[in-house]
């Protein structure tokens, strides 16, 4: 599909995929999938239930057995994932147009993000799955131990609404290229691009049942998964308190092993000394109105430090009015919907938190664009943000940055680590000292240095605390969907 297509072109598919074949939901039940961008439905989706998950876990669990997949030769295996990957980049302004209208993203940053991301992860772990060795372990010479991983089996994927291809790519990669079969379940707020996906999939040579894709509800789809008895393992990226059921989830049933990227309120620190306070306030606001705020690692929670404040608050505020909301199927767009009307009014019920505890609004606050029938709000900043406000605590998954003021380092740290989630921070000093001390004491999954959200496909991903349990990314990720066996092998030296 060419650049020039708009989003009349696009015609979409909402059955869900399950063996190797489009189906639709057992009982036939669908909802509406509705853009945010300008409130027409977009099609219609299966709502998948219990019975449609049954279906889906057993043709993951016949194509493991047969081992369709989990029995080629890692080259093998590589050679299909680099051709998805490659039909990720043919179909690229498909999918981002895909995804802009499905989640509201702009679309330039759909296509130079999110697919080329996608892409990348499951090229590279393609690449990686024949290069990684086993291991002999340093035993007497009477015996021979050998160290070897083996795919888990059957993997439920659960990702979030926000980066659906990312997410995605960052949990059906590591599983798909180990050797198992895979179940993904989108969110329900945008599940178009999970299907394009696995259409891909089959077309580059994974087998049928390998990977299925099943679109619903929580309630109805995911959690059936996460209970399953005969799924394996469950991937699932989303919020501190869905996450902890699917802990609950996996206890209830086969003990299955269950690894959650969670929520984040992530600190971002900027001392007097910071080596170049232009750069510092652009990563701060850019990061924080980047994909309308939805993002689980924005830094949310701005600290400046007391003499520096107003001068970057005043910076600031002139780089606001570049992220106004517009149309984000437009090519200049750099700041487009919130995913959906509820989403859009939890957010705007933040605001009004934020004012009614006494912060100070700053930038922005209002639903813009009602008349479109989308869901716009304002990039928002609010100054004078006290630790114990809601704003400051809760994750609010919008564009709403809190801004507070800190003293010295010690306040600084004590400050940022006062949260229950742990996924990333940021620190800028011209001070080497300071950068490593305090990274060391921020209690976060990655510590940004003088920059924010730089990233690479070889460092892991993910937090402390409520923020989650595992890492996705790296090859630190095939961890969580592998299993490690030991085989002990008695030698009688005839020598």
């Amino acid at each position: 599909m060419s650049s020039t297509t708009t989003s009349q072109d696009l015609k979409f598919d909402g059955r869900a995929l399950i063996n190797g074949k489009r189906v639709d939901s057992r009982d036939g039940q669908l909802f509406d999938c509705i853009s945010p961008v300008d409130g027409r439905v977009l099609t219609q989706v299966a709502r998948c239930g219990a019975a449609d998950i049954d279906a889906a876990v057993a043709a993951a669990r016949a194509a493991f057995e047969d081992r369709r997949w989990s029995g080629m030769a890692p080259a093998q295996r590589k050679r299909v994932m680099i051709r998805f990957a490659d039909l990720i980049q043919k179909h690229g302004d498909e999918l981002a147009m895909t995804e802009t209208l499905d989640m509201g993203k702009p679309v330039k940053y759909a296509r130079g993000v999110d697919v080329n991301s996608a892409a990348n992860c499951i090229r590279w772990y393609g690449e990686a799955v024949d290069k990684v060795y086993d291991e002999i372990a340093p035993t007497p010479s009477t015996a021979l131990a050998l160290i070897t991983r083996e795919p888990v089996g059957v993997v439920g994927v659960i990702v979030p609404w926000n980066y659906p291809m990312i997410m995605a790519a960052w949990k059906i990669a590591p599983a798909l290229a180990s050797g198992n079969s895979v179940v993904l379940k989108p969110s329900e707020k945008s599940p178009l691009t999970a299907l394009r996906l696995a259409d891909l999939a089959l077309e580059a040579g994974i087998p049928e049942g390998v990977f299925n894709v099943v679109t619903g509800y929580g309630p109805e789809a995911g959690s059936p998964l996460a209970l399953h008895m005969d799924v394996d393992c469950i991937a699932f990226t989303g919020s501190t308190r869905v996450g902890k059921q699917i802990h609950v989830m996996a206890g209830q049933s086969n003990l299955k092993r269950a690894w959650t990227e969670l929520g984040g309120k992530s600190p971002n620190i900027v001392f007097a000394d910071c080596p170049n306070l232009d750069k510092a306030v652009e990563a701060a606001v850019g990061s924080i109105f980047f994909n309308q705020g939805e993002s689980c690692n924005a830094p949310s929670r701005l600290f400046v430090q007391d003499s520096i404040k107003e001068r970057f608050l005043e910076k600031a505020l002139a780089l606001v009015p570049g992220y106004a909301p517009a149309n984000p199927t437009l090519p200049g767009t750099v700041m487009g919907a919130i995913v959906d009307q509820i989403q859009m009014k939890s957010v705007l019920g933040y605001i009004e938190s934020g004012k009614a505890e006494g912060a100070r609004l700053i930038a922005g606050g209002e639903q813009v664009m009602a008349e479109t029938g989308g869901c716009y709000v304002q990039p928002t900043i609010f100054d004078g943000v006290k630790p114990e406000m809601k704003i400051s605590r809760e994750e609010i998954f919008g564009p709403v940055l809190s801004v507070l003021s800190f003293s010295d380092a010690a306040e600084a740290v004590r400050l940022a680590n006062d949260s229950v989630y742990g996924l990333q921070a940021g620190v800028w000093t011209s001070d080497i000292n300071k950068a490593h001390g305090v990274a060391r004491a921020l209690r976060a999954g990655t510590v940004h240095v003088n920059q924010y959200d730089e990233d690479d496909i070889t460092v892991p991903f993910g937090g402390f605390k409520q923020s989650g349990v595992g890492r996705d990314k790296s090859l630190h990720a095939f961890d969580k969907y592998t299993e490690t066996k030991t085989t002990w092998i008695r030698i009688d030296s005839p020598v």
